[in-house]
Formats: C-alpha cells, sequence, structure tokens
C-alpha cells in the first residue's frame, strides 16, 4: 500500500520505528494572492471560491460530512476536496487533529491556533509579507513543533498544509534556494501549468537580491504555511518523527528545513523526517516530483538533503464516484495530507486499499446526503 522512491534504506527504517503508531494530525492553514491568478490553481472554480478553499477544508476536517459549514466545501473544476481522503482516516482512526491558522483573509470556524501571520500578496511582487512576520512564524513553528512532539512521545507528527497556489510558492522558494525546480512540479491541473507558473515567479525573483537569506526569500516569495512547518519539522524532528504531508510544497519546506537550520544553526534530525505524499503526485507524468526530491541535495547556495519520498499506492480507478475517478485522470491529486493520512492508516492499522476506498466513498456519501 506504499511505495519508497528516494533513500530507500532511510525510508524502510522510518516506517518500521513507527509501525503501530498513533500519530498527531496538525494542518497549517494559510493564504497566497497568488491564488487569485485566473487559471493557477484548480482548488475552487474562481478566484472567488479559492478565497474559501483553507476554511471549508478545516472544518470539514474538522467535523465531517454532516455538520452544516459555515464555509462549504467550493466547486471544484474537477474531482472532489482532497480533505474527503483526510477526513475518512482522522474519523476512522481516532486521530487528533491540530489546526492552525498561519494567514487567512477570513478567520477559519474551527478551533484553530492563531499564529499571529498574514495572508501573503502575490509572489510576483517580490514582497509577499513582512520579513518581521515570517520571523514572528518561524518561532511560532519551533514552539508549536515542540508542543505537538510532545503530544507524540515514541510516535511521529503529521504535518499538512492547506494553502491554495502553494505549489507556486513552492517553486519560487525552490529555484531562489538554488534548486532546479523548473517543470518538476505538480498542481492540482490535470496538465500541469508550467509555463504559467514560471512567468509569475520570475516576476518575484527579479526582486530578490543573491545574497538573501532563506527567511529573506519566504518574506519576498512565499507564503505562511511554508516557514510555519519548517519550523514546525525542525523542534518535532528532535524528539518524533515527522511526515512531511504533501508533494511539491513539502520538498519546499524540506530544503527551507535544510536552508534554515543551516542558516540560523538549528539542531535537527533530518533521519527523523520524511514527506508523504499521494501515487498521483510522485507518479504523476506532468510533473517530475521524484526528480525534484532528488534534486534538494544540488542546491547552489544551501548544500542540502535529499529526503524520503513515500507515497499511498491508493487507487480510485474501482470508485463508483466519478469525482473520485477524475483523481485517476490527473485532477487534484493531494491536499490537506491526505498522502499522509493513507500512509498513517497503513502503518498503525494496516488499512488496506479497499478499506480506504469504502471510508473515503463514505464520506462522500454522507456529504452528498448533506448537500
Amino acid at each position: 500500500m506504499i511505495r519508497i522512491y528516494t533513500q530507500i534504506e532511510q525510508g524502510k527504517a522510518w516506517i518500521a520505528k513507527y509501525g503501530g503508531c498513533l500519530p498527531v494530525f496538525a494542518c497549517v492553514l494559510g493564504f497566497t494572492e497568488t491564488a487569485l491568478i485566473p487559471g493557477i490553481s484548480a482548488a475552487g472554480r474562481t478566484p472567488a471560491d479559492r478565497k474559501y478553499t483553507a476554511c471549508a477544508d478545516a472544518e470539514f476536517l474538522y467535523y465531517g460530512a454532516e455538520y452544516q459549514p459555515q464555509y462549504p466545501l467550493p466547486p471544484l473544476t474537477a474531482g472532489a476536496s482532497p480533505v474527503l481522503i483526510s477526513r475518512a482516516v482522522v474519523e476512522g482512526l481516532k486521530i487528533p487533529v491540530r489546526l492552525f491558522n498561519g494567514g487567512l483573509p477570513l478567520f477559519p470556524a474551527v478551533p484553530a491556533i492563531d499564529l499571529g501571520g498574514a495572508p501573503a500578496r502575490c509572489l510576483s511582487t517580490g514582497k509577499a509579507m513582512e520579513l518581521a512576520t515570517v520571523k514572528h512564524l518561524l518561532e511560532q513553528g519551533l514552539i508549536w513543533g515542540d508542543r505537538l512532539a510532545a503530544e507524540a512521545p515514541q510516535s511521529y507528527v503529521i504535518l499538512s498544509e492547506c494553502v491554495v497556489g502553494g505549489t507556486t510558492t513552492a517553486l519560487a522558494v525552490l529555484t531562489a534556494l538554488g534548486i532546479d525546480a523548473t517543470g518538476k512540479v505538480n498542481s492540482s491541473h490535470p496538465i500541469c501549468n508550467h509555463q504559467q507558473k514560471w512567468q509569475v515567479v520570475q516576476s518575484g525573483l527579479q526582486h530578490i537580491p543573491d545574497d538573501a537569506n532563506p527567511l529573506q526569500i519566504v518574506a519576498a516569495v512565499g507564503d505562511p504555511m511554508q516557514v510555519v512547518l519548517a519550523g514546525m519539522a525542525i523542534a518535532a524532528s528532535r524528539r518524533c518523527g515527522v511526515i512531511l504531508a504533501g508533494g511539491t510544497q513539502m520538498l519546499a519546506v524540506y530544503a527551507l528545513t535544510t536552508a534554515i537550520s543551516q542558516a540560523h544553526n538549528l539542531f535537527w534530525q533530518p533521519a527523523q523526517v520524511i514527506v508523504g505524499t499521494t501515487r498521483w503526485v510522485a507518479e504523476d507524468p506532468t510533473g517530475k516530483t521524484v526528480d525534484l526530491a532528488l534534486s534538494l541535495d544540488k542546491s547552489r547556495k544551501h548544500p542540502g538533503i535529499v529526503p524520503p519520498l513515500i507515497s499511498t499506492q491508493l487507487s480510485f480507478a474501482n470508485s463508483r464516484y466519478p469525482q473520485l475517478q477524475a483523481y485517476e485522470q490527473g485532477f487534484v491529486k493531494e491536499g490537506v495530507g491526505a498522502g499522509a493520512a493513507c500512509i498513517a492508516a497503513y502503518l498503525y492499522q494496516n488499512w488496506q486499499q479497499s478499506q480506504l476506498l469504502a471510508a473515503i466513498e463514505d464520506q462522500l456519501q454522507r456529504l452528498n446526503k448533506e448537500c
């Protein structure tokens, strides 16, 4: 049910260590005005819909299908929100969920810890966030990473995100860190809009001086989630295991974690950290996720480390719902820790394809009843 693509021995050791453990599931919500660029993302049919995506996903993740949400799940171009996958697992396995507001334009209607961040401006401005905000969010990430680890002794934390437009900010941060990421990132579109992303990123990168440090890079072209999760990964890795839950965005967080730890002399344990995603991301023919993971130690500026990249082999090919079958056509792919949740279900209770599919379809059936 899972496959390891890079650093296979390290990945196997991590899985052996944390098999049978109940994790804590953390999700950092954030927003970048990059998401409002027409066509940049399929996580919400219109730019207006995309303003609400993180709030809607957070409510569904926390409360489930029967709850009447303040922010209903937005209509997508095709497919269904990946939060259905994450909710199926956290509900089925009773995994504790912790939500964090890293910087949203609207306050989510869930018990979320407000980290005192702010939504990011479009990365094309080269002035996405104030440097003081980025430093503050790093501090918050370090504090909460330590607290989350204390909730998961002898276990691991799943560090997930919900940031629409986040693969574009990921491309910007990776490139600014000196990593060749062009043409390698993913998107929620069936065919990745590499050209559009790269044009936006180039606009932002021209504002960054060559000697910019990692926090200055995030302030210029990043989003609020990235630096929070980097801080959380650094602090949590000292005390427990960590799954960075996602594809392109988490490879950017991993690269940022490495760069920040070097620049600020912060101790962390890379052997405790894996990147966990879905097969649709890891094997996306229009992206190059495995290549991107292997590029992380080839940075021109910050000598990095290649993380173990692991995916769930979950398939929706035999689903009775066309919204789920859309994943097999390349829509949606990942988000809100969906891939890592499935990896956790396998590690904790040995859930196989049939159990996962039944639990996810049950979520969709209940959601359709409520609508």
